[in-house]
């Protein structure tokens, strides 16, 4: 449905973008796309947006810190966080900055993410091993933490 063009002035995109902003932090992209798909001139999103960035609505930094926490709250490992960050428009900078300041032990968390889905359940063959594999790197561990994971003995 193609929206009527008096309805799409910079106003009406500065109230949508600070709606949307209101809900919960978006990365620069990620805002972007959404008001494209509001049919708002891609100029005038720009102009809005770099408005946003200067007083400080809008800022990919703390996007990053506050997406890194959530999904090492939902046990996340580090490279699964930075292909979600990167599909968001992160620069690969501040994704680092990021993963670092946040200071997580991955192999810890690993190990919290296996015992946590795995916990008193032994590993009778090698396709039940390569599914515990498969697992911790569905949710974004390296091999060397997936190994640590698996050869930790439970508490």
């Amino acid at each position: 449905m193609i929206k009527d063009p008096k309805k799409l002035t910079p106003e009406a995109l500065w109230h949508s973008a600070l709606g949307l902003l209101s809900r919960r932090d978006h990365s620069r992209l990620e805002l972007a796309q959404k008001l494209r798909l509001r049919q708002f001139d891609p100029e005038l999103i720009e102009t809005a947006l770099d408005k946003l960035v200067e007083q400080q609505w809008l800022c990919d930094e703390r996007f990053a810190r506050i997406q890194v926490r959530q999904h090492v709250f939902k046990k996340h490992g580090p490279m699964r966080i930075r292909m979600e960050l990167k599909r968001k428009g992160v620069d690969e900078h501040i994704i680092e900055l990021a993963l670092e300041e946040d200071e997580t032990d991955w192999f810890e968390l690993a190990l919290a993410c296996y015992q946590s889905r795995f916990r008193g359940r032994d590993i009778d063959d090698i396709k039940e091993k390569a599914k515990r594999v498969r697992y911790l790197q569905s949710r974004g561990f390296n091999s060397e933490q997936v190994r640590y994971a698996l050869e930790t003995e439970p508490d």
